[in-house]
């Protein structure tokens, strides 16, 4: 008899302890890759689109002028409105035809009530043609 409450006394399985702090690092977690992921892929695709663009400049021997309006006026087609090419880069080689630019921004997403997740995006921007 002693050794059978014994055995029903220790635990199997989780406790709710257990299960609400595993509940809560899964909620941080969705919480953490709602708010990082969205700049991760607006980043991925301003490079992209940045890198055809240099490409298609270059290949017209626009001047640096001629290629931040082509950026700009494809910034608001693609809905960015907020987001200004001066903003974003910075030529590192203004000559017609050579042009190359260093992409520097940050972006800010609110985790929290009023703790923010600042993401910086920065590095040289190749000419592509994808």
């Amino acid at each position: 008899m002693v050794q059978q409450l014994s055995s029903l006394s220790s635990q199997r399985g989780a406790s709710v302890t257990s299960i609400i702090l595993l509940l809560i690092v899964i909620v941080v977690a969705g919480k953490l890759l709602i708010a990082i992921v969205p700049a991760q892929i607006g980043d991925y695709q301003l490079n992209k689109e940045l890198g055809i663009q240099l490409k298609e400049a270059n290949s017209n021997n626009e001047t640096a002028k001629q290629f931040l309006d082509r950026v700009n006026r494809q910034l608001s087609i693609n809905a960015n409105y907020d987001t200004n090419a001066e903003d974003v880069f910075t030529f590192t080689n203004k000559k017609t035809g050579q042009l190359a630019i260093h992409k520097k921004y940050e972006k800010t997403s609110n985790f929290f009530s009023n703790v923010d997740i600042v993401s910086r995006f920065e590095g040289d921007i190749k000419a592509t043609t994808e």
